[in-house]
């Protein structure tokens, strides 16, 4: 029994350390997002003061109006291209996470079902059907998350793909 407690603590230090990667990872990349949040907030913050310098010495209404529809045009242009710079970290945090929790289900399910052939050996009058029934548990699970991954991930992709600006 000892055998199997040492195995049950394994899996939950095993498990705590992929929770804190996964945290570490949630933080790094809102860190990421925050940083092109400032960042797109000073420059615009900074050509909305030139712009409005420029503005102040039209003397022509039509020059006005120009000006502020390049204003316009650049000001969507660098929002955009945030945007898609904050879809692509995104994508790649979703990437680098669906790996780690790959990662973990599959070494996370031989290391249960390890511990489960220990334990189920272990019992007087074991029932081989029941560690059957584990394992075809353990298997559709698996195959489950593998669906959901590859479904997220197509639509992961499909939304970076939509918040691309168009080439004209």
């Amino acid at each position: 029994m000892k055998n199997v407690t040492q195995q049950t603590t394994e899996l939950q230090r095993k498990n705590m350390q992929a929770g804190l990667k996964l945290a570490q990872m949630s933080i790094e990349n809102s860190q990421r997002i925050v940083a092109l949040q400032i960042d797109a907030a000073k420059k615009l913050f900074q050509d909305s003061v030139e712009h409005a310098k420029a503005l102040s010495a039209v003397k022509d209404p039509q020059q006005a109006i120009n000006l502020q529809s390049q204003f316009a045009q650049d000001t969507v242009k660098k929002m955009m291209e945030t945007a898609k710079q904050i879809a692509e970290l995104g994508k790649s945090s979703h990437t680098d996470i669906s790996h780690l929790l790959t990662k973990q289900l599959t070494s996370g399910s031989q290391d249960m079902m390890s511990s489960f052939h220990s334990y189920f050996g272990a019992l007087p009058g074991q029932n081989a059907n029941v560690l059957d029934a584990m394992k075809k548990a353990m298997t559709t699970a698996n195959s489950a998350f593998e669906q959901i991954t590859q479904a997220s991930t197509a639509f992961v992709n499909a939304g970076a793909t939509m918040a691309a600006p168009k080439k004209k």
